[in-house]
């Protein structure tokens, strides 16, 4: 087990509902009362709710509405305002903050609102918060949908680079044929890659609440699997579910990773365009390469290029030697105004800030 390991749990539908049309109170103290168990030992957990229609359902006493997308958002924007305050109001039994981030596809795919979504989840787990995630039903369209909170999820636990991620539903996992239909179907404790066969035996949607089934489930388990981040899919109604998993106990379907986190961030930064430079002092260097510490804009001597934060640029030494490629937190202009400056006078020169690093370690790959 990894010590204050980051998990990302995510529930379906069916699971908050218990199958019934609304939020299923019992359950959802239940799931709290664990994760309250895990915040409180050092593990940083962040969840990703389904449920926003089918709270809203409820809440407008089950209307008869057109089937549109604008019926759809409609329900999504009146029940995400009921599924957050219940589950604040559960956590506030345990004196446990919340907060509410709100994703759609353009979030993630585009960079500067990805690293700001990234640091926002930081900022919450760095102050003990629990982030509480949902895609923006209310007002995403078919274009800028990530298409349900399976894949949602995947994607949320590479951007916080997450140990694992746990995908809760009404199954009990994958199994080798459809046990709804087959008896004699087993459960798979392990797979070792998702392939073609994998993919085949995954089944449709489970319940007529949600919007995922096992083969989104699939879909999530190898994106984030490729990107280092093992993922479970298990029963929501196992007793002690998620605190089991964290610990390590063998619960319903795991997906061993493909990718070392690092290694796969290291491919990425090593195949990213270089947009720019960074001429650093041998204090820096040291800082770098020895110390193995994150690069700050006092060490920094020399910006040369056109480049946006979260660009990747070569990180060179007073002899012109490339030591590293990394990614920035400061465009090229901020850089320019920083460079040699401390930390704490970031804000105060540029009217904000990102943080005190102009690179961060985890950024970073050393050549």
């Amino acid at each position: 087990m990894i010590k204050n390991k980051t998990i990302v749990v995510k529930f379906g539908t069916s699971t908050l509902t218990q199958g019934s049309k609304k939020l299923n109170l019992p359950h959802m103290m239940e799931i709290v009362r664990q994760i309250t168990h895990l915040h409180q030992a050092g593990f940083n957990i962040i969840i990703v709710t389904s449920g926003a229609m089918a709270a809203g359902r409820d809440y407008l006493n089950h209307p008869k509405l057109p089937p549109t997308i604008a019926s759809k958002q409609l329900l999504a924007a009146v029940g995400q305002s009921q599924l957050i305050q219940t589950w604040e109001r559960l956590f506030a039994i345990y004196d446990i903050h919340i907060g509410q981030i709100l994703l759609s596809r353009a979030d993630i795919e585009d960079r500067e609102r990805f690293l700001n979504a990234r640091d926002t989840l930081h900022a919450l787990l760095d102050n003990r918060i629990i982030p509480v995630i949902n895609e923006n039903d209310a007002v995403a369209t078919a274009e800028i949908k990530v298409g349900d909170n399976d894949n949602l999820s995947a994607l949320v636990a590479i951007l916080v680079q997450a140990e694992q991620l746990y995908l809760l539903t009404d199954q009990q996992g994958l199994f080798d044929s459809d046990p709804r239909s087959n008896p004699e179907a087993k459960l798979i404790p392990v797979v070792k890659k998702i392939t073609n066969h994998i993919r085949s035996i995954a089944g449709g949607s489970g319940s007529a609440l949600g919007t995922g089934g096992m083969s989104t489930k699939i879909t999530a388990a190898d994106i984030a699997t490729r990107s280092g981040v093992e993922t479970i899919i298990a029963y929501g109604n196992h007793k002690n579910v998620i605190i089991d998993l964290a610990y390590g106990k063998a619960i319903g379907t795991k997906f061993d990773v493909q990718n070392d986190r690092l290694e796969s961030r290291k491919q990425w930064l090593f195949a990213a365009p270089i947009t720019g430079e960074l001429i650093i002092d041998q204090g820096a260097e040291n800082a770098v390469l020895i110390q193995h510490k994150s690069l700050l804009p006092a060490g920094i001597i020399q910006v040369t290029g056109c480049f946006s934060r979260g660009e990747v640029v070569n990180i060179k030494t007073l002899q012109n030697k490339s030591i590293a490629k990394a990614m920035v937190r400061y465009n090229s202009d901020a850089l320019n105004l920083i460079k040699g400056k401390k930390s704490q006078d970031i804000e105060h020169t540029l009217g904000y800030e990102y943080g005190p690093v102009a690179v961060h370690r985890d950024d970073m790959v050393i050549l």
